[in-house]
């Protein structure tokens, strides 16, 4: 049933990305329509172009909290430090690392 204050809204596009968009927005449970609205309303709602929403899994810095990002960090300079240590570099300290990169302080504290 149409809403009282609903008009018809006519845009252009490619063929292929249509069909794409809607073989997406299908898999979401939507149709080209809702999420049309769906993306107005959150541009106005945020006075800018929106957040993309997506079907694909989240990935680094989506789903992971700051001490898990503060985790793969820190393993991630382990692994550095101990290749520098197999090739002879010099090694500057994990925790001069972490203050360089500000992962010295607690978050959410």
């Amino acid at each position: 049933m149409k809403a009282q204050n609903d008009i018809r809204v006519t845009i252009r596009a490619d063929k292929d990305l249509k069909e794409q968009a809607e073989s997406l927005f299908k898999r979401m449970g939507l149709n080209m329509s809702t999420a049309i609205n769906m993306f107005l309303r959150k541009a106005v709602d945020e006075s800018a172009i929106p957040f993309q929403v997506s079907v694909k899994p989240p990935g680094i810095g989506y789903s992971l909290s700051a001490d898990d990002i503060s985790a793969v960090f820190t393993s991630a300079v382990r692994e550095d430090i101990a290749n520098y240590k197999i090739k002879g570099r010099p090694i500057k300290k994990l925790a001069f690392i972490r203050i360089d990169f500000g992962l010295n302080r607690r978050y959410g504290s």
